[in-house]
């Protein structure tokens, strides 16, 4: 049955879904809608909310939970995500696995706290100090809000490491007319997993360090055990890209121009595509999902099939430069971009499609 579902409100409703059973956070635009809701519902399943005095403690308080056993989430917006960003450091180095959603909005700073904007990918990917892995997943609808977050829970738990849901405010705030299916990724106590992760207070002696770390959890300065750490860190992570990175490609097969894009501006992406396939344009449309691990061996295969790829964002260029590494002369690359406070419009992309056919 379809119903009329916000963005926000479909991430609380996936993460109940999946088991989430904890959320700690500060309300902060243009993501408040989840704390409200987390804290309406999640009292209802035998969960806990709680408002912290700020984002630091948002965090600290759910990859606490989440040591104590419980699926734990948080939410926040540009200022507290930068908050938050030794604490997801931590989380990576501990190996404790915890959602956090970033409903991003304009900046840096204040910035404006009601216009979208796609300025804090990279900051989602190299945030924090230190060599480190995460996941960060990228919604593009009110339905893609909903599998994502369950997706998240179930990479954070099998990975055992923080998943960044990287939000905005147009995702956030929008509502569709959609159908939100039953969610099933099998039994996750029974799924493959990087190591089992003991619970404090099971009748385990368990040992959490944010310090460079053996195999037994305890501090070491050890250079051969320090690098053994990051390269387990990142191997668990970039070892299994195929199960992780989630693209998909739409439109003409034998097109010589393709859209690389994520998030909101995958709609307005979508309806130029259309509108060019009308008037006799042939192009491509790649939707990622999955920003980090990058999906390098997907786009250099896009790029050897096109003449020209166009990379709209919300941004003064962020996932355009990724991609222009990646594609590394294979085909021409030009930026589509967007960084008024606006949210990406058909029209923009259609003219860019139109000056490189």
């Amino acid at each position: 049955m379809k119903e009329l579902v916000q963005g926000n409100e479909a991430v609380v409703r996936a993460a109940i879904k999946v088991g989430c059973r904890f959320y700690a956070g500060y309300p902060i635009t243009p993501s408040s809608e989840i704390a409200h809701l987390m804290a309406r519902e999640l009292p209802k399943v035998g969960g806990i909310f709680v408002q912290m005095e700020d984002e630091i403690s948002s965090l600290a308080a759910a990859i606490g939970a989440s040591m104590a056993g419980l699926k734990s989430m948080t939410a926040t917006s540009g200022p507290g995500f930068s908050l938050m960003q030794e604490n997801i450091g931590y989380a990576a180095m501990a190996e404790i696995p915890v959602v956090i959603v970033n409903v991003m909005r304009a900046g840096p700073s204040t910035g404006i706290p009601t216009a979208p904007s796609q300025g804090d990918v990279m900051q989602a990917i190299y945030g924090s100090h230190g060599d480190y892995p995460v996941v960060v997943l990228a919604p593009s609808d009110v339905l893609d809000a909903y599998l994502l977050t369950a997706r998240a829970f179930y990479l954070a738990e099998k990975y055992r490491t923080p998943v960044v849901i990287l939000s905005d405010e147009i995702v956030g705030h929008m509502r569709e007319s959609v159908e939100l299916p039953e969610i099933s990724f099998g039994d996750l106590e029974n799924a493959e997993r990087v190591l089992p992760m003991p619970i404090l207070g099971k009748g385990q002696k368990v040992h959490y360090t944010g310090l460079a770390h053996n195999k037994r959890g305890f501090a070491t300065t050890d250079p051969k055990e320090y690098e053994d750490l990051l390269k387990r860190l990142h191997k668990k992570i970039h070892d299994n890209m195929k199960k992780i990175v989630d693209v998909r490609v739409e439109g003409c097969d034998d097109a010589k121009m393709a859209i690389v894009t994520y998030g909101s501006p995958y709609r307005a992406a979508r309806r130029a595509v259309k509108l060019a396939m009308q008037e006799g344009i042939k192009v491509k449309l790649i939707k990622m999902s999955t920003l980090h691990p990058f999906p390098e061996d997907e786009l250099k295969r896009i790029a050897c099939e096109v003449e020209l790829i166009l990379v709209p964002e919300l941004n003064m260029g962020k996932i355009s430069k990724e991609v222009e590494r990646v594609v590394c002369g294979l085909c021409k690359v030009k930026r589509v971009l967007k960084f008024n406070g606006r949210p990406m419009d058909p029209t923009t992309i259609l003219k860019a499609i139109g000056e490189g056919s």
